[in-house]
């Protein structure tokens, strides 16, 4: 394992990529045990944060800043969303992939399809 995540240039396959960060962040956490799950998890909530101060900085709702943020912020901030959860999912499973397509599958199980397309004339 190097002292950082491999090349960022390069596409990466995303198991492998959870993988490897949820490592890196294991080898260099301040914190371990109970209060570095803990931790692990709170850090959803701090990159949730950054998604909403994104939105309100790319519709310029605080008057006092105006616009701070593009759409393209916030398409980048709910990406990290996505990585944080899947390596606090890591960090409470080595089969993270299985979990989390188990998952997805109820998910798409139970949610409504497409709407019927109107009838033909």
């Amino acid at each position: 394992m190097t002292d950082r995540p491999s090349d960022p240039t390069r596409p990466a396959d995303l198991w492998a990529a959870v993988d490897e960060l949820w490592a890196w962040l294991e080898t260099h956490s301040a914190h371990g045990g109970d209060t570095g799950l803990v931790l692990r998890m709170l850090k959803l909530t701090e990159e949730v944060g950054e998604v909403a101060q994104a939105v309100i900085g790319a519709t310029g709702q605080n008057p006092r800043k105006g616009v701070t943020h593009t759409w393209d912020d916030v398409r980048g901030e709910l990406c990290d969303v996505v990585i944080t959860a899947l390596v606090a999912l890591r960090t409470l499973t080595p089969d993270t992939r299985q979990v989390f397509e188990r998952h997805l599958a109820g998910v798409v199980a139970r949610s409504p399809g497409p709407p019927a397309a109107p009838p033909l004339p």
